[in-house]
């Protein structure tokens, strides 16, 4: 029964992914009144986490940040089931890299790396880098969904033009794997999400909260001597997206505990308050306490 509903789910996705993105976004704005109106999804987590981010904002400025976010998640929806009929010309001209010589520079020295990033712009779309650093092997580690067909239509969309995936808990024994067989890769890793309570290991303050920050893209740098590399993404326009690579560390041994996690921290950070709308508030991004 659960291929039935992954067939038919991935039908319809496709069947969404052929239209214009002209024509999606005009079924995007329609989304927004039903997800901020009527549904209401979400919007008790989104206020209270701009409340407490920006107190020193207006009731007023906070609700058009509110909206402007609600706009973006829901062009953020129809831009990742686009992503499953998209013509790799149209991705790369849709997500620019600012300084791709940065890259190419990085590539002569035939190391492996960590890209760092968080759910700000449109993330997804940025898995077309592997157009840009061949023969280079390149993807993301992922958390499995609870839904099987779900995790198994994303994996799909997320490897349409052979990035790789990792499931999170395979993470290390993959790279490793990697690093055996002298084969150089750049795997993404999303470290703004919560960690889990027994994952508690870093707290500093960001976005004037106390907040703990996931560790595991530090430790694994450490362990295998990756590169860190942190991907500074703007939105641009509607549907378009810039991004910037910046370097943490080629010297991850080196650097001190948890200095990798406070410098992504910082990065991550000086993006989300460049234009906070288009970070993911709808995320319970603050479960725990120090």
């Amino acid at each position: 029964m659960n291929k039935v509903y992954y067939l038919l789910l991935l039908f319809l996705v496709r069947i969404h992914a052929l239209l214009p993105l002209r024509l999606l976004y005009v079924i995007s704005d329609f989304l927004y009144l039903i997800i901020y109106y009527i549904v209401g999804y979400r919007r008790k987590v989104v206020y209270d986490n701009l409340k407490q981010c920006f107190p020193e904002k207006s009731t007023k400025e906070r609700v058009e940040l509110e909206k402007r976010f609600y706009h973006h998640f829901c062009d953020i929806i129809i831009e990742s089931l686009k992503q499953a009929h998209i013509s790799q010309e149209e991705l790369l001209r849709r997500t620019e890299i600012k300084n791709i010589e940065m890259i190419n520079e990085w590539m002569k020295t035939g190391r492996s790396c960590i890209l760092i990033l968080g759910h700000y712009g449109n993330w997804e779309w940025f898995s077309s880098i592997n157009f840009r650093i061949a023969p280079f092997g390149f993807g993301g580690v992922y958390r499995q969904l609870k839904s099987e067909v779900m995790d198994k239509l994303l994996l799909q969309i997320r490897s349409a033009y052979g990035a790789i995936t990792i499931e999170k808990n395979q993470t290390l024994r993959e790279l490793m794997q990697y690093k055996r067989d002298n084969k150089p890769v750049m795997i993404s890793f999303l470290s703004d999400q919560t960690p889990s309570a027994n994952n508690l290991h870093y707290w500093t303050t960001f976005l004037n909260r106390e907040t703990s920050i996931l560790v595991g893209a530090e430790r694994i740098a450490k362990k295998l001597d990756f590169d860190v590399i942190y991907l500074d993404i703007q939105k641009v326009s509607r549907g378009k997206y810039a991004a910037e690579f910046k370097l943490i560390t080629d010297n991850p041994k080196a650097t001190a505990e948890f200095e990798i996690t406070e410098k992504y921290a910082r990065l991550m950070e000086e993006t989300i308050l460049r234009d906070p709308a288009y970070w993911l508030w709808s995320h319970k991004r603050w479960k725990h306490q120090r």
